[in-house]
């Protein structure tokens, strides 16, 4: 084990419920937007939102994540009160019918997180690790929920004009120092960090990360992974991201090699396979 000044969390406390993250886990992604990069439009309506619901859990995720706010490349804005009404009600469908469900909410804005867990979420899963709202974290403080911080520069409609590093990898280390020093000092004791895939790097950037996962291990937290039918898989094999499943396995197998603790995906079965076959190798290896 590395010497590092932050505790290894082994488990999520979710309101009072323990998540073991020794097996690796699996969330999957409901986007409630008509203009997400894969699944926008897809689950606007009750009954496709639910249907989507059912399906992933029926397939074995262990968490869903609902988004209100497309985060893709140069996509819209729109205002926290149609983001909070999207979520909520995506939140009210899924755990009326499958109570007990852990939902995490995918947003950027302490307000919708607050409305988000008033109305049953249990995690917060903000891609601007807290850059985009000074009251985030003193938010994610009170409600006492665990907390996925990940890594962007700028914000959705200008990063892309944002992917410039000396360093990425020390960048990253750097940057999710001060950001758990922080946090910790807020007393915020459940956090997950994401490296951010896609989001203010090119694509050559995120296969510089994924190639060096395992350094952000030096952290002590675990590591949440989106690499789901993104441009860095999809545009490297010139395909589609319809056509990127395929490419999102080989890319989820190398993540938990690296020390990946939860895979957010579009595809739950498929990622389920590849933590089996995960598990597998790991008892072969006399893991």
């Amino acid at each position: 084990m590395q010497n590092t000044p932050f505790s290894t969390n082994k488990t999520l406390n979710i309101r009072g419920r323990l998540i073991e993250l020794d097996i690796p886990k699996v969330m999957g992604v409901l986007n409630v937007t008509p203009d997400s990069f894969f699944d926008g439009g897809r689950y606007l309506s009750e009954t496709a939102i639910l249907a989507q619901a059912e399906r992933m859990l029926s397939e074995g995720a262990d968490f869903i994540d609902i988004g209100g706010y497309s985060s893709r490349p140069g996509a819209a804005d729109i205002s926290p009160e149609e983001e909070r009404s999207r979520v909520v009600g995506a939140i009210d469908i899924v755990l009326k019918n499958f109570p007990g469900t852990i939902i995490s909410v995918d947003t950027f804005r302490s307000g919708v997180a607050e409305a988000a867990v008033d109305a049953g979420a249990v995690m917060i899963n903000d891609i601007a690790g807290g850059d985009l709202d000074p009251e985030m974290f003193t938010t994610v403080s009170r409600l006492k929920v665990p907390y996925v911080l990940m890594h962007m520069k700028g914000n959705p409609q200008t990063m892309k004009e944002q992917a410039n590093y000396v360093n990425i990898v020390k960048e990253l280390i750097d940057y999710f120092h001060r950001k758990v020093e922080t946090l910790r000092g807020l007393n915020v004791k459940d956090i997950i960090i994401d490296p951010g895939f896609g989001f203010a790097k090119d694509i050559a950037q995120n296969f510089v990360v994924l190639n060096n996962l395992e350094k952000l291990s030096i952290l002590g937290k675990p590591l949440l992974v989106g690499l789901s039918r993104k441009s860095m898989i999809w545009k490297s094999l010139a395909v589609d991201p319809d056509q990127a499943l395929n490419g999102t396995t080989a890319l989820n197998m190398t993540a938990l090699l690296k020390g990946a603790a939860i895979l957010r995906v579009h595809d739950v079965k498929e990622a389920r396979e590849v933590v089996k076959l995960y598990r597998s190798l790991q008892v072969d290896m006399g893991a």
